[in-house]
């Protein structure tokens, strides 16, 4: 599927909110409603929208912690990375694992209700042997820019 500025628009508006009604986003794209739900879900089954959520605020539940942490492994065989990832991806804290180029191969972000609970995770993962050679761990204190949305526009200008 070729996508066109149209497309790109709807995706746009449903980043900005994934509850619009199918009549809101029409009228944002200049599209009348039928046509425009016959590409929101041509969309959602070629797999450009994978899914809706709620954008939570966690500080309203309470205190959390975010780290960013970068993982060094021992050894650079594919089974390794695949190994590493299976594993992290299972942990709940786990909200985002990277491979990197550069001085290190892994940069995952955590989110834990405290730095000891983030320590015990760390060494669980090295009590697992998951191939962890090194790591360090950036605590985040203030975040003062956090974006949901991709910039399509400027990304996808068609």
């Amino acid at each position: 599927m070729k996508l066109d500025k149209i497309d790109v628009k709807i995706l746009a508006e449903l980043q900005k909110n994934g509850r619009i009604t199918n009549v809101e986003l029409a009228g944002l794209v200049n599209l009348s409603p039928s046509p425009c739900l016959i590409r929101v879900r041509k969309l959602q089954d070629e797999g450009y929208i994978t899914g809706y959520s709620a954008t939570i605020n966690v500080a309203k539940l309470g205190q959390a912690l975010t780290v960013f942490t970068e993982v060094t492994l021992k050894n650079h065989r594919q089974i390794d990375f695949a190994r590493f990832v299976a594993t992290v991806e299972k942990l709940d804290s786990v909200m985002e694992c990277h491979l990197i180029s550069g001085g290190y191969d892994y940069l995952v972000k955590f989110v834990t209700a405290s730095i000891a609970e983030y320590q015990s995770i760390m060494e669980r993962l090295i009590d697992q042997d998951v191939g962890i050679d090194k790591y360090f761990s950036f605590v985040v204190l203030k975040s003062p820019v956090v974006k949901n949305r991709v910039p399509l526009a400027t990304l996808f200008d068609r």
